[in-house]
């Protein structure tokens, strides 16, 4: 008979644990007839002892089936979504959700909530009056399989396993455990039922990992185990030292995805990299036979309207205003005051904290400093400067969008800070690196 103390006992030990181990201490997370006290001495041996593949793996999978595991019949394509590991500016699921379906997929994407400094998609949509982030299983499945598309919140019902060890882990200090991060990322993920999973990994000053090597460790880690786990997929590593859309909070973000959807907003990093991303979908999903054929496969969709369409089709199925995509400014909030941010003097922006402007988002309501906080969605910055541009008067480093002037002076310092600007030329970096 297995007990859960010698079990933890022989990992401190640095013994490997079998899949039947594994499974015996997941189904004690979900029964909690593994306490708490138990439950940090697992993570904490977890992060000190380690784990190999088939650790992983077997973790991996048994989080997966602590819970309701979707399984979809009779769709005429493959289940696709990617994860990203968060980063400021990134709203790259609200285009590759539709841009995807429009080419014969069906993502059935389960998003997160703002974490730490980045922010959160479900947050982004809950700023769409009336959008549902939690409709019933049914009804998700009936937008999924109508319009090859419904991006919703986490439910409670996916990978509950997680939710507890995640928990713990929190007060413990083991978050940044390699074999946890992997199974809790990839047990919602997987159980999506998908047929494949591009990875969106991020390094740079603005990632939750931000040293390059950290983060392709992470990426490749994530990548081997999901394969193994039996879900074809692959891994980009991406550059957050500057935002990756021009906007950061969450009806900015929205606003900004409507622009480039309605076309008064073209190309730019969000853009780019949410076709790259498209791209190893659609050849995942063996829906294009390479990627200068998902290129064309993409465009194609793009211009012929058939992206904006399924967006727009998704708000309104999830309960969001019909007419969002024609008449944004009616339904979404607008900050109370709106300034400009100049330099303090001119020249060109050489390096940004952008994880200390996240910071400045949270700091001007529109993120969590608990769970508990609500979010403004109306706050937030636009129009940031990049890498490589010339600030002056004329161009400021950043449009801020706050409830109030007090809220403005508090941030001030705290964004100028943010940037380091010389009168050097400077090339931005590349959009993504290689694994």
């Amino acid at each position: 008979m297995r007990q859960a103390r010698e079990l933890l006992r022989a990992k401190r030990a640095g013994e490997v644990w079998s899949a039947d181990d594994i499974d015996f201490l997941v189904h004690g997370m979900v029964d909690e007839t593994l306490g708490d006290e138990q439950l940090g001495a697992l993570a904490m041996a977890v992060a000190l002892r380690g784990m190999d593949e088939g650790e992983r793996v077997a973790l991996t999978l048994a989080m997966r089936d602590s819970g309701r595991v979707m399984r979809w019949e009779g769709l005429e394509g493959p289940v696709l979504d990617k994860h990203s590991t968060g980063g400021i500016g990134d709203s790259t699921s609200l285009l590759i959700g539709p841009w995807v379906a429009a080419c014969g997929g069906f993502v059935p994407m389960i998003t997160g909530r703002g974490l730490g400094h980045t922010g959160g998609t479900c947050d982004k949509l809950e700023s769409i009056p009336g959008y549902t982030t939690a409709p019933d299983p049914a009804r998700f499945e009936s937008i999924l399989r109508e319009l090859g598309v419904a991006i919703i919140g986490q439910t409670s019902d996916l990978a509950p396993a997680d939710r507890r060890l995640y928990g713990v882990r929190d007060v413990t200090g083991t978050v940044d455990s390699l074999p946890l991060i992997v199974a809790s990322i990839l047990s919602k993920k997987l159980a999506e039922g998908l047929d494949g999973l591009v990875l969106d990994v991020k390094y740079g000053s603005g990632a939750v990992v931000q040293e390059l090597e950290a983060a392709a460790e992470l990426a490749r880690t994530l990548a081997a185990t999901a394969s193994t786990a039996g879900t074809p997929t692959r891994a980009l590593l991406t550059d957050m030292n500057q935002s990756l859309g021009r906007c950061a909070g969450n009806a900015l973000e929205i606003r900004e995805i409507i622009g480039l959807l309605t076309g008064t907003i073209r190309g730019g990093r969000l853009f780019e990299l949410s076709r790259r991303l498209s791209a190893e979908l659609l050849q995942l999903g063996r829906l294009a036979d390479d990627q200068a054929d998902a290129f064309e496969r993409l465009d194609a969709a793009w211009d012929r309207g058939e992206v904006a369409d399924r967006f727009a089709r998704m708000v309104s199925a999830l309960g969001g205003p019909g007419d969002l995509i024609e008449r944004p400014d009616e339904h979404l909030a607008r900050a109370s005051f709106v300034a400009d941010l100049p330099p303090e003097g001119a020249g060109v922006v050489q390096q940004i904290d952008v994880r200390r402007l996240g910071l400045a988002v949270i700091e001007l309501g529109g993120g969590r400093h608990q769970a508990s906080d609500r979010v403004d969605g109306s706050v937030g910055l636009s129009d940031l400067a990049a890498i490589g541009e010339v600030v002056d008067g004329q161009r400021p480093l950043m449009r801020v969008h706050a409830r109030a002037q007090d809220d403005l002076e508090r941030v001030t310092k705290a964004l100028r800070d943010c940037f380091i600007i010389s009168d050097g030329e400077v090339s931005p970096p590349p959009l993504t690196h290689a694994l």
